[in-house]
């Protein structure tokens, strides 16, 4: 009886300071935001002392207001995204990077940043759906508007072929998470590609991925694959063709193919008929798909941080809400959510393989 009073005490103490985050979570994405327009890591990078940066030297190389810095850079200090240390003399404190801060660095392609995808997600075309959350969770299954559509008057994917703004947006943020995770998938995938000749990525953007597929395994050929609009403005490279299309409609013939962070965008029916198109590409006896995902509740094998697990599925589970409020039928799947699909797209087989990141690589083999 005494023990179950004191939880109750505890569990009232921890809920009396969770609380505030809930009311006051968006503070760590707008500052984070607002470091990354004024380009504070590239700062404190590139500052030419070994010295840390002063407020005043941080404000006067970033254009910014003084008082207003100084209160952006004490939450994000705070919150372990910059450090505060004292300078040699010790009469003033400035301000250094931390490995989080240079994650957030616009100008940076060096498969760490994530801060393209960030400004994808505070764009206001983007944030304004969430508040439409509410609505479609309420409305019965069929009957719905997505957050999204009921926002801007059309799904996303029209929205992004409409204005060239926000596609330039989106295949940024998609393009800075394949510089991030590609080189590892094809450090846990790489005899997957042995005696491969054609790759074809579906749904790849600007070309980002296959470029890197390319270098990794320079003996095969890839096709980036998207809607032609996408691949317009695609890059040129070396032994990769830009091929416009719809993967609704078929997938070009290949040895394999790579799907990532495309087949939570849509429901079962899609999924199937996307990796039913896929199955009919590849060859009966060889052919394979690389489908890159997360696998919700999937507890990672290779950790003993069970901190990290922690982390990595509310990261899983944020994604889940954010394909609630910008698609109409995405989803985050479980393993047996992706067996269903998987089996039912007719694949014989498969296997999953852990990259220890958010994403999982599910391999889907013909035969």
């Amino acid at each position: 009886m005494e023990e179950n009073k004191r939880n109750l005490v505890d569990e009232e103490a921890k809920a009396s300071l969770d609380i505030w985050r809930y009311l006051f979570g968006f503070a760590d994405m707008a500052a984070a935001k607002c470091a990354i327009d004024l380009k504070v890591p590239e700062a404190l990078e590139n500052h030419p002392s070994s010295q840390p940066m002063t407020l005043a030297e941080l404000s006067f190389a970033t254009s910014a207001s003084p008082s207003h810095l100084h209160r952006i850079m004490r939450f994000l200090v705070h919150q372990g995204v910059f450090k505060e240390v004292p300078t040699k003399d010790g009469l003033a404190t400035g301000y250094r990077n931390t490995p989080l801060s240079r994650r957030m660095m616009i100008t940076k392609r060096d498969g760490m940043s994530l801060a393209p995808m960030l400004l994808l997600e505070t764009s206001p075309e983007m944030l304004a759906p969430w508040l439409k959350l509410s609505s479609v969770v309420s409305s019965p299954v069929n009957g719905s508007v997505p957050p999204f559509d009921a926002v801007h008057g059309k799904e996303l994917w029209s929205f992004t072929q409409d204005n060239p703004r926000h596609s330039e947006l989106f295949n940024e943020a998609m393009a800075c998470d394949a510089r991030r995770v590609v080189p590892r998938i094809a450090g846990a995938c790489h005899g997957l590609f042995d005696g491969v000749a054609t790759v074809v990525d579906v749904g790849g953007g600007t070309g980002e991925t296959m470029g890197i597929l390319v270098q990794e395994f320079p003996w095969i050929k890839g096709i980036n694959f998207d809607l032609p609009h996408v691949v317009e403005v695609a890059q040129v490279m070396d032994s990769v063709e830009n091929f416009g299309g719809d993967m609704f409609d078929s997938v070009p013939a290949c040895d394999a193919i790579f799907i990532k962070w495309v087949l939570h965008d849509w429901g079962d029916k899609d999924c199937i008929q996307i990796l039913k198109n896929c199955k009919e590409a590849l060859p009966p006896k060889t052919g394979k798909v690389l489908i890159v995902e997360s696998v919700v509740g999937e507890k990672k094998k290779t950790m003993i941080m069970e901190e990290r697990d922690e982390k990595l599925e509310y990261v899983r589970l944020a994604l889940d809400m954010v394909m609630m409020a910008h698609t109409s039928t995405g989803k985050e799947r479980t393993l047996k959510e992706w067996d269903v699909v998987i089996k039912e797209a007719g694949f014989s087989r498969y296997e999953v393989r852990d990259i220890d990141d958010v994403h999982s690589v599910i391999i889907a083999y013909r035969s």
